[in-house]
């Protein structure tokens, strides 16, 4: 017979409707706005490690559908909305498993007058309500690969970087340093990370939307947020330059020219947002689907949402 019923139990989707408004109070109590952008978009993402799904419109040709609401949300910023948040859907032409869904849920809030630090400070209230857990341990990049792998990313070369590897027996051949740094935390330190863990301050090469600090070191002024391993959330202190933003997407679309990817357009419409100005703000997407998952301890993304695997 049609296996037609949802993945995931009514009492699990009851479940997840509770955690979700719990979410809504949250901002609701702090006088964030809850706002509403379209999925559709006619242009989209560059960065080169997401892969968005594109559909036609008879009336307004080629369409992708959003990876997250981010550019829209920004526009909301720079016509002056103030703090604002979305639950909403995204889209993302990944692989499936236990922690991923090309459709997915994700909570994306953006914080006027916030930097990144303050910005995990609310977060991690937000999740000590959510998961009942104590607060957060935090490293900055650095630290944390000093503390798992006694090496400095910053300083580290690619040789030092593969050497490292090869001794955690991950044996591939990469000529990029933010590839094997990617490669050293998802396969190594990451699966050390126990209750909630931030990390900030990335490499400036990583730094995507986010601003660049000028230090010894640059770094970008970033964060990621992991619950016993599981990357949970991305943030920025956000870049508010248009030129530079400019400059980034266009380096981006050189690499995926050179990986062979899909051409695609910059979101123009975003980028004059940025002219316009947008506010000193911090911002950050947090997946819904992997938080209810962790609230309700399940092991896959599949019982806490309605996915027939139609």
């Amino acid at each position: 017979m049609q296996n037609w019923q949802p993945s995931a139990s009514i009492e699990n989707l009851k479940k997840r409707a509770q955690i979700i408004a719990q979410i809504r109070d949250f901002f609701a109590a702090r006088r964030v706005l809850e706002v509403e952008t379209p999925l559709l978009s006619s242009a989209t993402v560059t960065d080169v490690n997401l892969h968005s799904l594109k559909t036609h419109c008879k009336n307004l040709g080629d369409l992708y559908l959003q990876t997250s609401p981010e550019y829209a949300m920004k526009r909301l910023l720079a016509a002056d909305s103030g703090s604002i948040y979305q639950i909403c859907k995204a889209f993302r032409d990944d692989e499936s498993g236990r922690l991923h869904n090309p459709e997915f849920t994700i909570l994306e809030w953006y914080r006027v007058g916030f930097n990144h630090h303050q910005l995990m400070d609310e977060m991690d209230k937000l999740l000590q309500l959510i998961l009942s857990g104590a607060r957060a341990t935090r490293y900055s990049y650095q630290e944390i690969f000093e503390k798992f792998l006694q090496v400095n990313p910053h300083k580290a070369d690619i040789k030092v970087l593969q050497k490292c590897a090869h001794e955690h027996g991950i044996d591939v051949e990469v000529d990029d340093k933010d590839t094997w740094l990617q490669l050293l935390m998802s396969e190594i330190i990451e699966p050390k990370l126990k209750a909630t863990v931030f990390v900030y301050d990335y490499p400036a090469s990583q730094a995507a939307l986010a601003k660049i600090r000028k230090a010894k070191f640059p770094v970008a002024e970033r964060f990621e947020v992991y619950v016993d391993g599981i990357e949970l959330a991305n943030g920025f202190h956000e870049l508010q330059d248009a030129r530079e933003q400019r400059q980034r997407f266009l380096h981006d679309l050189k690499k995926r020219e050179k990986l062979g990817y899909p051409k695609i357009p910059i979101d123009e419409n975003f980028l004059a947002s940025l002219e316009h100005g947008l506010p000193a703000c911090a911002g950050v997407a947090l997946g819904i689907d992997r938080l209810i998952m962790l609230a309700l301890d399940a092991n896959h993304i599949d019982q806490v949402i309605y996915n027939t695997k139609s």
